[in-house]
């Protein structure tokens, strides 16, 4: 799914965005284009938030105006359902004559409407969801659309890349990730799977990481009312902590898991299909030893990768709800490069660790198992700093990964 070329390119610009902090250029920027959502997740209840917001035709051109974009910059255009956006057209119109590295996610529950949106404006990927088989798709996403993903991977697979995007969370297993990744398989097209997790834009509600995967699966169907009862709640409580902290100084939180994984045979039950997929199986594994307190590493991605969501609201990360900025008040520049920004992802980059999140995640594991390719774990270690992969921290990444080669 992604080249050498394209790791080459990420480790220069990781390079001029260590060296040249208030000049640093994005290697991905999702552009979250709409709250509108036409499923009814229980992992993800942006489907529920009122009134609906939309980051505008004009808004989202003037962000690509950007210095720190450029050609070579991946654009991840999504939401809510980016193709309800009601520009969607418009702006795929735009990306296709003037940026035309620009990924498309969808849940395909408009089947039709993403197959003539991948054939006029051909995506550089395709990004669609699966997190299991008919009945946990229905489950844990409230609408019945498993023959809809299938649909839109046969239109399209030869159109452009397709990755399936899965979720292993506590609404599914691991017999459905298995499941995927035969479906997969069967199309000759690549999964990308990700972990569950806390994040404040999606309005989550079970703990991620400490609710353990498959432990909802007898939760009850959601409701809007109920949902929107909830929100209500959550959106009272985070003002009550937004008007405390005016006083109190916030620090970083801290990794606050017990330090012992729940399901205490997790690496076991990751399925060996897992090991033929690309970039997923090490990222599992280490998923563990973080849970457990083992794997400590430092976060890169925040200096390259960049997210906007529909209010214009430009978080740190995808994960935490702690703000750079927001694009109706300064533009991306100056939110991404100012002097205070660069304050903040220093601190972040250096003492963080509190997410499993693969768009960040995997960022850091492919550059230190590359770099250890060529340079010894303790040279590294004088310019990144201090990591470990799980409890001892002298095992490099080919020593850990070696325990489960067979």
């Amino acid at each position: 799914m992604y080249s050498k070329i394209d790791y080459l390119k990420r480790g220069l610009r990781f390079v001029n965005n260590v060296s040249r902090p208030s000049k640093k250029k994005l290697s991905t920027l999702m552009i979250y284009g709409t709250e509108l959502c036409d499923s009814g997740c229980k992992h993800c209840l942006i489907w529920a938030k009122r009134p609906v917001v939309h980051l505008s035709y004009k808004k989202i051109l003037e962000i690509m105006q950007s210095k720190c974009v450029n050609k070579d910059t991946i654009i991840g255009l999504e939401g809510g359902e980016f193709l309800l956006h009601p520009d969607a057209n418009k702006i795929l119109e735009w990306f296709k004559n003037n940026h035309p590295n620009f990924d498309l996610l969808t849940n395909c529950l408009k089947p039709d409407n993403v197959i003539d949106c991948v054939k006029k404006f051909t995506p550089k990927r395709l990004f669609v969801s699966l997190d299991g088989n008919r009945e946990t798709y229905k489950y844990m996403r409230g609408k019945d659309g498993y023959d809809d993903v299938l649909k839109v991977i046969e239109a399209c697979k030869d159109c452009c890349p397709i990755s399936v995007m899965f979720t292993l969370s506590p609404y599914n297993n691991f017999a459905d990730l298995d499941h995927v990744i035969e479906v997969c398989k069967n199309y000759g097209i690549d999964v990308r799977i990700g972990v569950y997790n806390d994040i404040e834009f999606f309005d989550t509600i079970e703990k991620a990481h400490e609710t353990d995967i498959s432990a909802c699966l007898d939760n009850e169907k959601l409701t809007f009312k109920k949902v929107k009862e909830e929100l209500k709640q959550k959106s009272e409580e985070k003002k009550q902590f937004l008007n405390k902290s005016q006083y109190e100084k916030i620090s970083i939180p801290k990794h606050n898991l017990s330090g012992q994984s729940i399901i205490t045979e997790f690496q076991k039950l990751i399925p060996n299909a897992v090991k033929e997929t690309s970039e997923n199986f090490d990222f599992l594994l280490l998923y563990d030893d973080w849970r457990k307190k083992h794997t400590n590493l430092k976060c890169y991605s925040i200096l390259d990768s960049a997210v906007v969501h529909p209010n214009g609201d430009v978080p740190i990360c995808q994960n935490l709800g702690l703000k750079l900025g927001n694009v109706h008040a300064n533009s991306l520049d100056e939110i991404f490069n100012s002097v205070a920004t660069q304050q903040t992802q220093k601190k972040y980059v250096h003492n963080c660790n509190q997410c499993w999140i693969n768009f960040h995640r995997k960022y850091d594991i492919v550059m230190l198992r590359t770099l250890e390719k060529y340079f010894p774990k303790r040279i590294i270690e004088v310019i990144y700093g201090k990591y470990r992969w799980s409890f001892d921290e002298k095992l490099t990444y080919k020593e850990y990964m070696k325990k489960y080669e067979a």
